[in-house]
């Protein structure tokens, strides 16, 4: 191309008015918050996709087997649940939410229950409603023991009606 055909093509170009460039620049940040917004909500879809009771990421170490007596609870308040390991040596987490109305049950050592303090609902220490208006026993959590640690996993809760022995996590030797 020419000298004096760029001149003239540059010479064309009429300056940007002021409504103009900041109607660039309302589209362009109109632009750059909707792909912030499509970036995040995809991270968010794939990310809880993701989680899995297999996905070590999400267990929280509670302690080592030993540590745990039988027929005993440890509220882990940081997770918002409880490990009770029962009279035959297996564990089981529970979430601290009654079943109810999603108070946070405490642990009643001396009566050997859990109880919430909104409706006076009660539970075994595995979990087990005995007295309403609760209407279903503890939501379970995940336990899996590795190396003679136990962990669980406070971000998977299965809701359950009542105990079975099949929910329980037992140390093999």
């Amino acid at each position: 191309m020419s000298r004096e055909k760029k001149e003239n093509i540059n010479i064309q170009k009429e300056p940007l008015s002021r409504r103009g460039f900041f109607n660039k620049l309302w589209i362009g940040l109109g632009t750059l918050a909707g792909i912030e917004v499509l970036g995040i909500s995809l991270n968010f879809l794939l990310s809880s996709s993701k989680m899995g009771k297999n996905d070590l990421a999400s267990f929280i170490v509670a302690g080592k087997v030993d540590d745990f007596k039988p027929n005993s609870v440890t509220p882990f308040r940081s997770g918002k649940f409880y490990l009770s390991r029962l009279n035959d040596g297996g564990f089981l987490a529970m979430s601290l939410t009654c079943t109810h109305l999603g108070c946070s049950v405490g642990w009643n050592k001396l009566e050997n229950t859990f109880i919430c303090p909104c409706h006076s609902s009660s539970f075994e220490i595995n979990g087990d409603v005995t007295n309403q208006p609760a209407p279903r026993a503890l939501d379970l959590l995940p336990v899996i023991i590795e190396n003679e640690i136990v962990k669980v996993n406070p971000n998977e809760k299965t809701k359950r009606q009542s105990f079975s022995s099949s929910q329980l996590t037992y140390h093999v030797v």
